[in-house]
């Protein structure tokens, strides 16, 4: 009868123990899918205010509002966030980029192709490796390697416009070389 009692109990601990730590794990999906959202909403928001789709003020807005989010990104990537706690920051995101999207609908102006954009291009990356993977086409080792180089690429470009700073020209085209390298390895590979 001990025995039973205390195997329930021991049980019963391993599982309390074992939803905590799930419920406490680095979420790195929603990390990748976060940072690739900050890419794309900065390089939204430094293409509108340099064709003149933003004013100076509403760009500036936008960046403050989304160095809060990247303030709150660092946080809860650092204390390790629930579910969530990401899911509110990827709304928050969401808004974001679509505030900025109507404020650029309603400025007329020629429309550059936004597939040139380098935040895009690191979004549609994302989505081949997360495809490769759900449908088994990439292998464990050459899979992991493109992702690490995915995240190096990403995690430098937010580096690099830490703070509402916009990249250089020659940062830009750092990155977009990195990632024309990365999209003819995929390519090659698949």
């Amino acid at each position: 009868m001990k025995k039973a009692i205390l195997l329930t109990v021991l049980m019963s601990f391993g599982l309390a123990l074992f939803l905590g730590c799930a419920t406490m794990q680095t979420w790195p999906d929603n990390e990748r899918s976060a940072e690739s959202k900050m890419v794309v909403i900065q390089d939204k928001i430094g293409d509108g205010l340099k064709t003149g789709a933003l004013t100076p003020d509403q760009s500036q807005m936008y960046l403050t509002t989304l160095k809060a989010i990247r303030t709150d990104y660092t946080e809860l990537r650092d204390k390790r966030g629930s579910q969530k706690d990401w899911e509110s920051l990827q709304g928050r995101l969401d808004v974001l980029g679509k505030e900025i999207d109507k404020a650029e609908a309603r400025t007329t102006r020629i429309e550059q192709p936004r597939n040139t954009r380098n935040g895009d291009r690191i979004v549609a990356l994302q989505k081949r490796l997360d495809d490769g993977r759900t449908n088994g086409r990439s292998l464990s080792t050459e899979g992991r390697d493109y992702q690490s180089r995915l995240d190096s690429i990403r995690s430098d470009y937010l580096r690099m416009t830490t703070g509402g700073r916009y990249a250089t020209q020659e940062e830009r085209t750092d990155i977009s070389s990195r990632l024309d390298s990365l999209e003819k390895d995929l390519n090659r590979y698949r």
